[in-house]
């Protein structure tokens, strides 16, 4: 028994217990943080070029770069933003004529269901016109559902946490970028030699498969924008743009992405009577959301050096442990894992 309660036995019980605790506690909370580490980690090789190409100094390289990115994502939000507020506007002052004309359809189809079961026995009318019915009151549920005032609430109530961590996420990235050479340095000054070399390559191999990881994500982002704005432009020409744009925004939301804005465009246009555009819209939803799902695993598979099988259970197990950011937590702790192992800090050595 002795034997098991050593020195060293006891520090490696005691770390893995803090390790689950952080884990359990401290990263959902310190999610913003985590992410400005990483995002200045990318970042950094942008700087160093600013650096050496410029000859500018660490200060005046990370302020330059961090107002670049910083430019480049509020451009893109500010448009989207206001165009989507323009369309909103537009939608409420016609919706009570989408509304009228909605009843207009469910008269018409109660007319053509009465026709069309004209001369039937009563049992079969009562039982189509009751399943006609209940149809159009699930549709009309799930609309309201959508429009919950709860709903509207809760999703308002959740902005002011969004901005207050997209504020710190901001804030710690920038200070993040202005350290990251001395937050090394102190990393460095605790390893003995041997261990600083694994780290180094640890560090050299993570920045290489990060950048893929990125770079994998860019790719796939891309080929959903491009496929939605080229099936828009075929369906709705007058919303190719904003829309597009908008579905690429939001297609970044693991397991629904594109489904949460074209499944409600295609359900309201089959109750305002265009089938057809209901219809297309429809199959273009189904179309992005097989791209994302099988296109995805095997781009980063073979940008990250990860198979699409452990890179697609990495997100999925990622995903209901962390919620939305879990789809990318996944493969990085799968990467960090390989990389310790090929570094030699991990070594898994063992036969059952």
């Amino acid at each position: 028994m002795s034997k098991w309660l050593s020195k060293r036995n006891s520090i490696i019980v005691l770390s893995i217990i803090i390790t689950i605790l952080i884990f359990i506690f401290i990263l959902p909370v310190s999610l913003p943080i985590i992410l400005a580490l990483l995002t200045a980690l990318i970042i950094d090789p942008l700087v160093r070029l600013a650096e050496k190409k410029f000859k500018w100094n660490r200060k005046l390289s990370v302020i330059s770069v961090f107002i670049f990115i910083l430019t480049i994502i509020t451009s893109i939000l500010y448009y989207t933003v206001t165009r989507l507020i323009g369309k909103i506007i537009d939608f409420t002052k016609t919706a009570p004529d989408y509304f009228n004309s909605l009843s207009g359809v469910w008269i018409d189809g109660q007319s053509k269901l009465f026709q069309y079961t004209s001369g039937m026995p009563d049992d079969v009318v009562k039982a189509v016109q009751k399943e006609f019915k209940n149809v159009f009151e699930t549709i009309r549920e799930s609309i309201l559902g959508l429009l919950n005032y709860e709903k509207i609430m809760s999703l308002m109530a959740e902005i002011p946490n969004f901005l207050v961590s997209f504020i710190v996420f901001i804030i710690a990235l920038f200070l993040f970028m202005l350290e990251l050479p001395e937050l090394k340095k102190t990393l460095f000054r605790h390893l003995t030699t041997s261990t600083a070399e694994k780290v180094r390559f640890m560090i050299t191999k993570l920045n290489s498969v990060i950048f893929g990881f990125m770079k994998a994500q860019l790719l796939v982002s891309f080929i959903i924008l491009a496929v939605t704005f080229v099936g828009l432009l075929l369906i709705i020409p007058k919303y190719a743009i904003v829309m597009s744009l908008v579905i690429w925004i939001i297609d970044v939301i693991p397991i629904l992405g594109s489904i949460i804005i074209l499944a409600p465009w295609s359900l309201y246009m089959f109750i305002s009577g265009d089938v057809a555009t209901g219809t297309q819209l429809a199959i273009l939803a189904a179309v992005l959301l097989i791209i994302r799902r099988t296109v995805e695993p095997k781009v980063m598979g073979s940008q990250i050096g990860l198979s699409p099988l452990p890179t697609l259970i990495a997100m999925f197990i990622g995903l209901k442990l962390f919620g939305f950011l879990g789809f990318f937590i996944g493969p990085l702790v799968v990467i960090l894992f390989t990389t310790a192992r090929e570094a030699g800090i991990i070594k898994l050595n063992f036969r059952i």
